[in-house]
């Protein structure tokens, strides 16, 4: 297509400016909230995906299943108590169990939370270290990425825990020396501070007196006096056997919860889809309206300067030329639309990552970029298009002579 056709297109769609930038600015909106809800649904299913690998089962407190569920695999609500250290060792004997891991939390740093667990737990999410080493012993750290970045801390830095989940509470005389960091995973462990179960039952045993974490009983075989305790046991099966015989195995212990993470964040994503829709819905009708907006806005100027297209016919211009036109006029605004939408709707998932890594919640990616959205150019190109259609068919169909003396 020419640069003379885009000119003309381009002087032509500005004859009215307010009502240009109104076309622009409803096809902006329509297309900034399609791409959002796309953007926000990936990242929420992809880290739901992600966080639950791996873990058929939740142990915990009786409370909410959901709450366990958030509160040991996803990290973003208050635990619902503490479980004996013998419902982590009975589980491990269990014959239709594979593997167990359990831990502790309540403490936090600014914020961040302190989660006691073993190594192996790093397993689980295949987390690997960018610095340093894995705990090997009490009141060593390994710090997630966020966390790290956050807090501008490395290797060798030292830091105190506060007893809670708020960033204001108050801070324990045990210190933790950061040990290792680990590299971005896109997982829960980006945002916590891990360190050995010994860590978290140490800390509230001595100066709290409450058993808030587990210790491996080689390690301190001597310390009986208080009952061990973790806060969940995340589970795998050893085969498809465990989902029916597992939980209710646990469900008849007193004061144990079994949560299937499968099944609540299925609940969850049904609760947060029936939004997600209404969203969605509410995008594309905003883009339909945009579409009928921007035919009504070419016929318009189809009808306004049709003697001047019969003058341009008349000049030698071909059907194709004029054509072309009409089509220049809708891509341009469609490209102002949806450029202006796609700036706006990264916008706004970066202001929102931002505010939530603020509140310790890093959930999102402020440069998360979807493949999906490539298809949504596609699709608003095609609509383009088919909106310049009617428009171009009207000028082509039109008489010139009667149009050159209506002119005059």
């Amino acid at each position: 297509m020419s640069l003379k056709r885009w000119k003309l297109a381009w002087r032509l769609l500005w004859t009215r400016p307010v009502m240009t930038g109104l076309h622009v600015l409803l096809l902006a909106l329509g297309w900034a909230t399609v791409t959002l809800v796309l953007l926000l649904g990936e990242q929420v299913e992809r880290r739901l995906q992600r966080d639950l690998a791996g873990v058929d089962l939740v142990v915990g407190a009786k409370g909410s299943p959901l709450q366990i569920v958030l509160a040991g695999l996803f990290h973003i609500d208050a635990p619902t108590g503490n479980i004996p250290l013998d419902t982590v060792q009975r589980l491990r004997k269990n014959p239709l169990v594979q593997d167990v891991w359990p831990l502790s939390m309540g403490d936090s740093i600014q914020g961040w939370r302190i989660v006691g667990a073993e190594a192996t737990y790093l397993n689980l999410q295949q987390a690997q270290l960018s610095a340093g080493r894995v705990w090997s012993g009490p009141m060593e750290a390994v710090l997630g990425a966020t966390v790290a970045r956050q807090l501008g801390l490395g290797l060798g830095a030292v830091i105190k825990g506060s007893h809670g989940l708020g960033a204001t509470a108050s801070e324990h005389a045990d210190a933790y020396h950061v040990v290792g960091v680990l590299r971005p995973c896109g997982c829960a462990m980006d945002q916590l501070v891990l360190t050995d179960l010994t860590s978290i039952w140490q800390v509230h045993e001595e100066h709290h007196g409450e058993s808030a974490g587990e210790i491996e009983p080689e390690h301190h075989a001597d310390d009986s006096a208080r009952p061990r305790e973790v806060t969940v046991a995340l589970v795998r099966y050893r085969s498809p056997l465990g989902v029916a015989l597992v939980p209710r195995t646990v469900q008849a212990e007193p004061g144990l919860q079994a949560a299937s993470p499968a099944l609540e964040s299925a609940r969850l994503m049904r609760v947060m889809g029936v939004g997600r829709e209404v969203l969605q819905v509410g995008g594309f009708a905003l883009l339909a309206s945009a579409v009928l907006s921007v035919l009504i806005a070419l016929l318009t100027v189809a009808r306004e300067r049709q003697a001047d297209w019969a003058l341009l016919r008349m000049l030698g211009a071909t059907p194709r030329w004029l054509v072309g036109v009409m089509v220049a006029q809708s891509l341009g605004l469609a490209g102002l639309g949806l450029g202006l939408g796609w700036a706006l709707a990264h916008g706004i998932q970066g202001i929102l990552a931002t505010v939530l890594q603020q509140r310790n919640l890093a959930l999102l990616d402020p440069t998360y970029f979807s493949v999906t959205e490539l298809g949504l150019v596609l699709a608003g190109v095609g609509l383009a298009l088919v909106a310049a259609v009617l428009p171009a068919w009207r000028v082509l169909r039109a008489d010139v002579l009667s149009l050159l003396q209506s002119r005059h």
